[in-house]
């Protein structure tokens, strides 16, 4: 890479536009696979580079393929553009305009950030042994976009993608910081379903009915008990019961009580241990009281695994680009789930967290909050990390930890 210097002075050169197009897409959010309002503003962000576009035919993803001055491997960017189907409870002119859809986790940000790169390694082509895929995707959250994408050949269609690198806004990390951690990254993301079946009656006859609803609330406990007393700590798990249904009237015992929620490991031994667990505890319980349990487990995204070689090359591409003292190495795993899981399971990877934290604010609102806020300015280090890494990783060098060519 060049001086680095170059790379943010370009980057934050670009930042107006930038905080133009993610003020755009945040004041229209568009849920799930289909966004057909985000697709036009990225295609209008990148319209005049000389990239090659594909568009997906099963969701509204992008990939733009821009091909370097030499031949050599190819880097993967990936930045996600769907919203939350929540409602935007914050004082800014751009808010939403769309009843119950918000951007809260920033991937309005993150597609900003990744056409503004496109622009800046465009320009720089000629220095780019090798190729840059950007990768814009539908569907992060919780709608299997990256596993659509990769199942319409997004990493095998050439130019074959050697490795990826993505990036996700943390508006409680201070700005001008990121942070990766070799290994797990974040964790599974699993929701499960328990229906407690009784015998129904009348409130004051308990006895003549089989009550499902403190059967429920006994499983709920077991659960957390399992947890603290079968699961590693070190191998942690997440059992979280948010949701319990029962009932219709007060002086009605109903027949059925059913809880659900979601379960977050760290690793495919935990996930297992704790979905065998689950409905062990579950049916053993309810039988116990001589009822019935029907358990429905619901597999979602796996372990984001950033591989090791290529994260610690993100990690000195990161200081060297920002300062040593600007790029953390996380001490533990965070118990969110990505779907860039499913690109770090077919080629070597990073995924990496940027500080965004509003200046001056003490307890910004973390994403996911219907108040969620972002310093604007810290998407320039977005931009200038996605650079930084395309432009080291095609300098001509050799990677070892790219596969022995064929």
């Amino acid at each position: 890479m060049t001086d680095p210097e170059t790379t943010l002075t370009q980057a934050r050169t670009l930042l107006p536009d930038t905080i133009a197009l993610r003020r755009e897409i945040h004041a229209n959010p568009e849920l799930g696979l289909q966004l057909p309002a985000t697709r036009v503003a990225v295609l209008e962000g990148l319209k005049g580079l000389d990239l090659t576009i594909e568009l997906s035919e099963t969701t509204s993803g992008i990939v733009a393929t821009l091909r370097g001055g030499s031949p050599g491997p190819t880097l993967l960017l990936r930045g996600d553009m769907d919203a939350l189907p929540m409602p935007e409870d914050t004082d800014l002119e751009f808010k939403s305009q769309n009843t119950g859809a918000m951007h809260a986790c920033g991937h309005d940000s993150h597609t900003a950030m990744l056409v503004s790169a496109a622009r800046l390694l465009e320009a720089r082509r000629d220095e780019l042994a090798g190729n840059v895929k950007f990768m814009f995707q539908p569907g992060e959250e919780g709608h299997f976009g990256a596993r659509f994408m990769l199942e319409e050949g997004i990493l095998e269609r050439e130019p074959a993608v050697d490795a990826a690198f993505a990036l996700h806004v943390f508006p409680l990390l201070p700005s001008g910081l990121a942070s990766a951690k070799v290994g797990p990254m974040l964790a599974s993301a699993d929701v499960f379903s328990i229906e407690i079946t009784g015998r129904g009656g009348h409130a004051s006859m308990p006895h003549d009915a089989l009550d499902p609803v403190p059967i429920a609330c006994e499983v709920v406990q077991a659960l957390q008990t399992f947890v603290t007393r079968r699961v590693n700590a070190f191998d942690p798990a997440v059992v979280s019961v948010t949701r319990i249904e029962a009932g219709t009237t007060n002086n009605v015992i109903p027949e059925t009580a059913t809880a659900a929620g979601t379960i977050r490991t760290v690793s495919e031994r935990t996930r297992s241990l704790v979905h065998e667990g689950l409905e062990r505890v579950a049916v053993g319980i309810a039988e116990a009281h001589g009822a019935t349990a029907k358990v429905q487990l619901t597999k979602g995204y796996p372990v984001t695994v950033n591989h090791d070689a290529f994260t610690r090359f993100a990690i000195e591409t990161g200081r060297e680009l920002l300062g040593a003292r600007s790029v953390i190495e996380a001490p533990s795993p965070a118990m969110g789930a990505e779907d860039f899981s499913y690109v770090l399971q077919r080629v070597p990877g990073t995924f990496m967290i940027l500080g965004v934290r509003p200046e001056g604010v003490d307890q910004p609102a973390p994403c996911h909050s219907n108040r969620m806020l972002m310093d604007e300015d810290g998407m320039a280090t977005g931009i200038a990390l996605h650079a930084a890494m395309a432009l080291r990783f095609l300098d001509g060098e050799k990677r070892e930890f790219l596969p022995p060519a064929a």
